[in-house]
Formats: C-alpha cells, sequence, structure tokens
C-alpha cells in the first residue's frame, strides 16, 4: 500500500515549490506540478516555474512540457497526473502534488466531478487543420455541419469557430466521470499554505522584481499576446506596457498589484477547500516540521 499522495496548494508567493522541494528531500518524493501556466514551455519567469536547480534538486512532472498555443483542461490535468503518481509509485517513491490552481487541485482528489472532455483526436486534428486553412475556410466547414451555429459566429472568431467544430464532430454520448484519487480509492493529505496579506505582498513585491530583472518582458514577447497561455497575470500587463499604455513604474506597479488580487482570489478559494491541514508559511523551517509532523 502506497503511503498517501501529499496534496499543497496555496497562493502564489507562499512558498509552495521551496517547501515542496525540501519535504520531497525528506521524504523520498517526486512532485508533480499543479499550476495551469506552469505546465506551459517558455514561461519559467513569469510563471515562477521550478529553476533548473530545483527541478536538478528532486524529480518535477508537468513542468513545461505543453507549447503555449495548446489549450489545457482540468480533466485533462487529472489524467496526466494520475499517470505521473502512477509512474512515481511503481518506483517506489512518494508523490508531491503541489501548485496554486486549486480547481485542479480539488479535481484530482475528486472533490468536484468532471467528465472526459473533448475528445483529443479531434482537437488535435483541429489544431493542425487551424494551422493550415484561414478561418474562413474553417467557418465554411462548420457551416456544412452546423449551419445554425456557424451563422452565429463571425468567419473570423477562429477560437470560436474551432471550438464549434470540436463540438460538431466530437459528438457521441457522454463519457463516464473521469478517475480521481477518491475514485481509486488512493489516500491522500490535502495542506494549504496560509501568510498574512502584508508579508505575502512582500514577496510579491521581490518576487516582481527578480521577475523582471530576469528578463520577463523579453518571455512576454517569445510567447506571444495571441498564444492560449498569455492570458496568464503578468503577461496581459507586458503586452499593455510593451503597446504604450504603461511606463515603466506603472507596469511594475500594475505587475505587484495584479498578482496580489490573484493571490487574494486564490487564498478565497482555498478556504472553501474541504478536508484541509494549514500551514503557517511565514517560517519555511517551521512550515517544513508542521508538515512532517502531519505525516506520521
Amino acid at each position: 500500500m502506497n503511503a498517501p499522495v501529499v496534496v499543497l496548494g496555496g497562493p502564489t508567493a507562499s512558498g509552495k515549490t521551496a517547501l515542496a522541494i525540501a519535504l520531497a528531500q525528506r521524504i523520498d518524493a517526486e512532485i508533480v506540478n499543479a499550476d495551469s501556466r506552469q505546465v506551459y514551455a517558455g514561461m519559467a519567469i513569469g510563471t515562477a516555474a521550478p529553476t533548473a536547480d530545483e527541478l536538478a534538486a528532486v524529480p518535477h512532472h508537468l513542468v513545461g512540457f505543453l507549447d503555449p498555443s495548446e489549450r489545457y483542461s482540468a480533466a485533462r490535468f487529472v489524467r496526466d497526473a494520475l499517470a505521473a503518481i502512477d509512474a512515481i509509485h511503481a518506483r517506489g517513491k512518494r508523490a508531491i502534488v503541489a501548485g496554486g490552481t486549486g480547481f485542479y487541485l480539488r479535481a484530482l482528489c475528486g472533490d468536484v466531478t468532471l467528465g472526459s472532455g473533448p475528445d483529443d483526436s479531434v482537437r488535435d486534428r483541429l489544431a493542425r487543420e487551424a494551422r493550415i486553412h484561414s478561418p474562413e475556410v474553417l467557418h465554411d466547414w462548420l457551416a456544412a455541419l452546423a449551419p445554425g451555429r456557424a451563422a452565429a459566429l463571425a468567419p473570423g472568431d477562429s477560437y470560436r469557430v474551432v471550438r464549434a467544430l470540436e463540438a460538431a464532430l466530437g459528438k457521441q454520448p457522454q463519457a463516464a466521470p473521469i478517475e480521481t484519487l477518491r475514485s481509486r480509492g488512493m489516500a491522500f493529505r490535502k495542506f494549504v499554505l496560509r501568510m498574512e496579506p502584508a508579508l505575502l505582498a512582500e514577496r510579491i513585491r521581490v518576487r516582481t522584481g527578480a521577475m523582471l530583472a530576469a528578463g520577463f518582458v523579453d518571455e512576454a514577447i517569445r510567447i506571444g499576446s495571441d498564444a492560449v497561455a498569455a492570458d496568464a497575470v503578468g503577461y496581459r500587463e507586458a503586452y499593455a506596457y510593451l503597446d504604450g499604455f504603461f511606463d515603466t513604474a506603472s507596469f511594475r506597479e500594475a505587475l505587484e498589484r495584479n498578482t496580489r488580487r490573484y493571490a487574494k482570489r486564490q487564498a478565497t478559494w482555498f478556504r472553501a477547500e474541504p478536508d484541509v491541514h494549514w500551514i503557517d508559511a511565514a517560517d519555511a523551517s517551521a512550515a517544513r516540521l508542521a508538515l512532517l509532523d502531519n505525516l506520521t
């Protein structure tokens, strides 16, 4: 019987990465990422993904493996995370699932029901078609399959046209809910980091400065504003800055302000999370000891 999976959440900048690595080294574990933006390649600065040294210290899964133009979903995350956990357990190691996307964590645990989602083969085919054909061609295709839906969409609205094609091509009986930790009968323990707002705001201020110094704006340029992943906090502000809507000082101020707001939304979500063990993250050493105490 494998030891319980450790599920670790908390707001951005609360210290999840460092704590997960320290815990993994103590309990011989590997880490599964549960941040919906750290899954994307080339976005390590803006998403505060684990550094090369951190990735080398402990094996990580589901980090930087997806092209920023691709869309990810909670259903796909749960399937990917369970596959990673199975592989970790097969190696005789423990699994720590860590990240700030509360819905992903809740879905993985089985505290919300998800269907199997769109057929991946249909989605992949349409992604290829969208790279080859113009939006107008795709709209004509939709008109042949679902005239009423096509009439309601502008030919140039490629995102909605592709999603409508996906629905038209993938119509089939609803699949059973996907597997979760709970439906499999796999033991898990949920922990959430909490931190006083003033301390968290200071950590966000320091992180923002480090992001900008590390080349965050250049990273945003490489990703491009049309990428699916470019709606992450920080990137929208970067594109506004590049378009001349912010000067340097107001750009940084907007980054800090909107990151604080995002952290507040995360904290609000986690307060409603069921069956959570709360960990005070102000002192990293004390937080690590508290985690260990709750696992023994």
